[in-house]
């Protein structure tokens, strides 16, 4: 096999740095639509600094989000449950998804949420609802276990509905949580969420 001319060798090495340059995308991108048209959208975080734009690719996924009730957290809904651990080994709500059924499977299993120190995220499915002094109290299985959790009436209920991209326009509050970094620096994204009615996903 011969070896490489020079030249072309150091123009790869320097390709290839500098891909390993380009900053990661932050894991969740939530904010306001500044700007949207065919080939994406442009967002500013709700904590303002700066703005994303990110590309959708052409068969991207978006979902409404609403809000949920007790109600809808009976046996056999897939749902994803963010929650702190207590001290009897269960878990306490703090927000619960429950997934249009095109995303069941999604993300299944249990492990740390990054939305506050030692929190956890458990993605599966409701078998069990019991009644309980601190309120509903579910037990959810997944492919490797089963967890307890409590869910407090002021714990966050949302549901996601399979939407359309005629649902993302300016003023939109929207969420993407895996946008990925392309080669040539741009942000891509093949889902978001968007709010409907007063909810803001995050």
């Amino acid at each position: 096999m011969k070896a490489l001319p020079v030249a072309v060798a150091l123009l790869l090495a320097g390709a290839v740095a500098a891909v390993a340059q380009l900053p990661s995308p932050p894991p969740r991108i939530a904010g306001v639509i500044e700007r949207v048209d065919e080939a994406g959208v442009l967002i500013r975080p709700y904590e303002g600094g700066g703005t994303f734009e990110v590309e959708l690719t052409k068969n991207a996924a978006v979902f409404g989000v609403s809000k949920g009730t007790m109600a809808d957290l009976k046996p056999g809904a897939f749902i994803g449950v963010g929650a702190m651990p207590q001290a009897d080994g269960s878990q306490r709500a703090i927000q619960v998804t429950v997934f249009a059924e095109s995303q069941r499977g999604l993300g299944e299993g249990f492990r740390p949420w990054d939305r506050m120190p030692n929190s956890t995220m458990t993605n599966a499915t409701v078998a069990e609802t019991i009644g309980s002094v601190d309120g509903p109290m579910l037990t959810v299985k997944y492919k490797d276990g089963e967890k307890k959790i409590v869910v407090p009436p002021d714990a966050t209920i949302l549901a996601y509905a399979a939407g359309d991209r005629g649902e993302l326009k300016v003023g939109a509050r929207v969420a993407i949580v895996r946008a990925k970094r392309k080669l040539n620096g741009a942000l891509a994204a093949d889902r978001i969420n968007v709010g409907r009615g007063d909810v803001v996903p995050r």
